[in-house]
């Protein structure tokens, strides 16, 4: 998984926050301060390994972006993706599998296309959208994952 490196505002000290513990309001491993991440948050990426254990853990809602690298769409909702990580950050987890490195879990939830995200929920899938949605399809597919 992925991490951050991030500055203490209090102190200075530099901190590694992994991606996947980013929304647990991390402290500061010198002064103990708090870390305010909601403008720095990213989408968490996963592997086959650590998929199924990542969902069924999440404490909030979770949208997996399945993509390719080289696929055009995928790379086009890119900036979306990262901008709805922040927007939602400590409402929905916004996470991603390259599905070219990890074909398991593409294969176990029968991805045929990318882009295509899926939406969990107490470790259940809930929605799922193929295809490059408009950012108001998607922010409605997330507004309507958190009334759930």
């Amino acid at each position: 998984m992925n991490s951050l490196i991030v500055s203490c505002t209090s102190c200075g000290a530099k901190n590694r926050i992994p991606a996947d513990k980013q929304h647990l309001s991390p402290k500061c491993g010198k002064c103990t301060g708090q870390i305010d991440m909601h403008s720095l948050a990213v989408s968490v990426e996963l592997t086959d390994t650590e998929f199924q254990s990542f969902i069924a853990q999440a404490s909030l809602p979770v949208m997996v972006d399945f993509y390719s690298p080289t696929c055009g769409p995928c790379n086009s909702i890119a900036p979306l993706i990262s901008k709805m990580a922040r927007e939602y950050f400590g409402r929905v987890l916004i996470a991603k599998l390259d599905t070219s490195c990890n074909p398991g879990t593409a294969m176990h939830y029968q991805i045929r296309g990318v882009p295509s995200l899926l939406f969990f929920k107490n470790g259940t899938r809930v929605d799922q959208v193929v295809g490059a949605p408009p950012e108001s399809q998607l922010r409605h597919s997330l507004d309507n994952l958190n009334k759930q």
